[in-house]
């Protein structure tokens, strides 16, 4: 790698992540270059030298939020070394979903979720479905083995993560954490009944 391209490298990674932050707080949707541009210290021109294009930019804010989204599923499922159970998953996700400095994040990802579903064969395409397997995945890892495996254990999880999401929808909507949060407490509450030894 030459020392222009790993300058080149370290400016497109620099401006991704002020791009990031500006998407946070502005939105996907509308996304311009030119005031994306300005509020970043970059230029369009540049911005499309180092992205191909606007769709380009786009997939890798993207590609972005999704690490954040991983990085979160990624301590629920490493947060004990053995399998928690969906009764303690749903809690510590909701926990992380609820919490208001993840706010901005989770209206992008509500953002880019419907897109995807509006326009599958764009820019977004295919964002939702692949955000569905990713928090699947993290769920089935806290479901004890014979469970996981079970069609039952799929229908828990699928069940968990329905609750999960369209709580978060509804809490971003409402910004109503008390009533939304006792939703999910409910719904735990089920869980844990259900995962106890019957006699």
């Amino acid at each position: 790698m030459t020392e222009e391209t790993t300058i080149a490298s370290a400016r497109k990674t620099e401006l991704l992540e002020a791009a990031y932050r500006y998407s946070l707080a502005h939105g996907l949707a509308d996304l311009s270059l030119r005031p994306l541009a300005a509020a970043i210290g970059s230029s369009p021109r540049v911005l499309m030298f180092l992205f191909g294009n606007k769709d380009g930019l786009l997939r890798e804010l993207l590609a972005r939020a999704r690490v954040d989204e991983l990085a979160m599923l990624d301590q629920v499922g490493k947060a004990s070394n053995t399998a928690i159970g969906l009764a303690a998953a749903i809690e510590r996700v909701w926990a992380w979903l609820a919490a208001d400095e993840h706010r901005q994040l989770l209206k992008l990802w509500a953002e880019a979720y419907a897109r995807s579903l509006i326009e599958p064969d764009g820019v977004w395409g295919g964002f939702a479905a692949i955000t569905v397997t990713d928090w699947l995945a993290v769920l089935a890892a806290c479901q004890p083995p014979g469970e996981r495996d079970s069609e039952e254990g799929v229908a828990r999880r699928t069940l968990a993560l329905t609750v999960l999401r369209g709580a978060l929808l509804d809490l971003l909507a409402t910004a109503d954490h008390d009533r939304v949060t006792a939703a999910v407490h409910h719904q735990l509450a089920l869980f844990q009944r259900a995962a106890a030894p019957r006699p």
